[in-house]
């Protein structure tokens, strides 16, 4: 790999370069087989649901974090960063890896005992939970197909309060768990476990703040004119006046996700076609087969697995799976090409990178790819040349596909806003009255009202906040590097003259450019630094706003 070899070079490694190098060698050689066969326990845990699977690994989780907890081990890479003699690049970052991992988990022995085992059995009471609606058991996808397609308000509202029914179950342990994450924080010096967490992943916390208050700047009033809209479309199809629109009225439980609003159903276009298929041909057109990834991965529902949808490395040496609950529509087909965007990212690494630095460069970066890739579901030239669909059948769908993707991201962007200001908040103050706060954000940046006499911990029932603390913000950081990546390669690579009737269908340029210049380098550079190598120049948000927006 040509970065690696540069950044390597040639030169004598110093006496402290050389120690360091065998730190690493010996700290693999402890954590590498512990790292993989955690990473298969979680995968056999969330595709069977079993306490014993779920048991063992959480002991396998303890184990690493009690590797990374060691304090003289800490001390040593604490005084080398301080030092600033490593100069070596590729030492030195897995150097920086290494000390964010170690301070991670400087705490007791018995308080990391007690985060593993709560994380573990709130993730175990997510995964078999089933709501109920008249006595009976619903699925996640019984529920959305609910929301979807009935127009009688008294069933959707059964729907949406069965999405809900988890969060009482789990609500108190995601609190305690909180509570237990702010102490490890606080005693390393931190506000809080939120201020901590943006801190370890290389985010400044004044800087997130800087661009969500203008995200809420920029999309506040398109977003106040469209959520009109949709309440006037959606109050005609049930019968009501808008005013009367509430929380269940929506086609997901959280408002997270467009409303099928106008005359066309993009789902009609999916029904009678196999969601694996397209997605594995796709893949493979553009010169990123993923055949031995699906062959690996659980991709349709059944009773105790795992009901939503995810991506994993099992071991950084190209055993990478997705879990899905596959239907064939076009929710599933974005969720299906998003995973396996996480997937080719996870999949490509160059083998020469060191194992530390196998993985992306940072959350939001591989989220991105997702996304660039999730977003074809909706795009009218993809359909097409995927589905042999007519010029005609191609014109329907462009007339709306443009707004489609328009409500998705202006939707989203106002979800994020609910998700990064309660948890900051959450994490400020876990004992204040969470469950008003909830409804203050949801009202304030999605303008939904809250029901009447409502007062449930509806904001537990979201699984983000248990088993990914901290991390929301990562989708809407990868959306706009998604924009910005789309840019790039439609003026830069594919030479093309406009981002609106770009496919990515058979362009093999296009999987050329993502593998050599994000996947293959991993984490080799941090994330800032491989988005100016990738575009030429720095994450920005006008290419998602001059997408999206304007």
């Amino acid at each position: 790999m040509i970065s690696v070899v540069l950044i390597s070079g040639c030169t004598q490694l110093t006496p402290e370069e050389k120690q360091l190098e065998q730190f690493i060698t010996d700290h693999l050689a402890r954590v590498q087989p512990l790292q993989n066969q955690a990473g298969l326990a979680w995968w056999v845990a969330a595709t069977t649901g079993k306490d014993e699977d779920y048991d063992k690994q959480s002991k396998l989780e303890l184990k690493i974090r009690q590797i990374y907890s060691n304090t003289e081990e800490y001390a040593y890479l604490d005084r080398l960063k301080k030092a600033g003699r490593v100069k070596n690049l590729l030492l030195a970052r897995q150097l920086d890896q290494l000390y964010r991992s170690y301070l991670a988990n400087q705490m007791d022995k018995d308080l990391m005992k007690q985060i593993v085992e709560l994380d573990t059995e709130i993730q175990k009471k997510f995964s078999t939970f089933r709501g109920e609606i008249d006595g009976k058991k619903v699925t996640d996808n019984d529920i959305r197909e609910i929301l979807k397609s009935v127009t009688d308000s008294t069933k959707r509202r059964k729907a949406w309060e069965a999405a809900k029914q988890v969060a009482p179950a789990v609500a108190p342990d995601v609190i305690r768990l909180v509570k237990l994450r702010n102490q490890v924080a606080q005693k390393l010096g931190f506000d809080n476990y939120h201020t901590f967490s943006l801190t370890l992943s290389e985010l400044d916390p004044k800087e997130l703040d800087a661009i969500f208050a203008e995200l809420d700047q920029r999309t506040r009033e398109p977003f106040r004119k469209l959520k009109t809209d949709i309440d006037r479309r959606l109050a005609k199809r049930y019968g009501i006046r808008p005013n009367q629109m509430a929380t269940w009225h929506y086609h997901d439980p959280f408002f997270q996700e467009s409303p099928h609003i106008y005359d066309l159903d993009l789902d009609a276009y999916y029904k009678n076609h196999d969601i694996r298929e397209l997605s594995q041909r796709f893949y493979a057109g553009i010169g990123l087969p993923v055949d031995s990834v699906l062959d690996r991965s659980d991709l349709y529902e059944r009773e105790g697995k795992n009901p939503h949808a995810f991506c994993t490395d099992i071991d950084r040496q190209g055993d990478v799976r997705i879990l899905c609950n596959l239907k064939n529509n076009e929710q599933w087909m974005c969720t299906q090409l998003h995973e396996l965007g996480h997937a080719v990212y996870f999949f490509y690494y160059d083998p020469d990178v060191p194992y530390l630095l196998r993985e992306p460069a940072h959350a939001f970066t591989t989220e991105a790819i997702a996304m660039f890739f999730g977003r074809l579901s909706r795009n009218a030239y993809w359909m097409q040349k995927m589905m042999d669909l007519t010029d005609a059948q191609r014109a329907e769908i462009e007339t709306v596909s443009r707004k489609y993707s328009q409500l998705q991201q202006l939707v989203f962007a106002r979800w994020t806003l609910v998700m990064y200001n309660f948890e900051k908040q959450l994490y400020a103050d876990p004992d204040q009255d969470l469950n008003s706060l909830w409804w203050q954000m949801v009202e304030t940046y999605q303008l939904v009202k809250k029901p009447t006499g409502r007062s449930a911990p509806d904001w537990a029932a979201k699984i983000h906040f248990a088993v990914a603390p901290c991390y929301y913000h990562n989708y809407m950081l990868g959306e706009l590097m998604a924009s910005q990546v789309h840019h790039y390669l439609v003026y830069n690579v594919l030479k093309q003259d406009s981002l609106q009737s770009v496919s990515y269908v058979n362009q093999p340029k296009a999987g050329t450019f993502l593998r050599k210049t994000i996947f293959a380098d991993g984490n080799v550079y941090s994330w800032n630094q491989m988005i100016k190598r990738t575009t030429g120049e720095p994450l920005t948000p006008k290419y998602f706003a001059a997408e999206f927006v304007n």
